[in-house]
């Protein structure tokens, strides 16, 4: 009975710990067409645009169709996080995560919600004569 009672408790043991919650520092895997918007709660399906950030306090991650749903959820909500927060967005070319501040932008696209507002990774991936804009330049004209 000892040696039941030993292989249950362990079993229980091993049991939680494959249960606990793993913090990730990088982007959330996306559940396209079930996530919804956060903003909006339109359903997630513009690969090229989407937007997605981790509160830095309690590692959550909320999730957007557009940059501008993100911007205006910052202000609507009163977002006290919002310079600290882990920010990624779809690169408008290959659908890569990457990092939505140090990301190029253009304007005037077709977007879900329509702010107009692209990503890209690289400067050089960018058509010539487009504008191009930081995402500080984004906020602002979002706002």
């Amino acid at each position: 009975m000892l040696k039941f009672k030993l292989l249950l408790f362990s079993f229980m043991i091993f049991f939680f710990l494959g249960c606990e919650k793993k913090v990730e520092n990088g982007a959330a895997k996306m559940n396209w067409d079930r996530d919804m918007c956060d903003r909006c709660v339109m359903v997630l399906s513009d690969r090229k645009n989407a937007v997605q950030l981790r509160d830095p306090n309690t590692k959550k991650v909320y999730k957007f169709d557009d940059i501008g749903c993100m911007v205006l959820w910052f202000d609507e909500e009163k977002i006290a996080y919002k310079d600290s927060a882990q920010i990624w967005i779809t690169d408008a070319l290959s659908g890569e995560w990457i990092d939505a501040r140090t990301a190029f932008y253009t304007t005037g696209n077709v977007t879900s919600m329509a702010f107009g507002f692209s990503a890209y990774k690289n400067k050089e991936s960018i058509k010539e004569g487009v504008e191009i804009i930081t995402y500080d330049e984004v906020l602002k004209r979002v706002k």
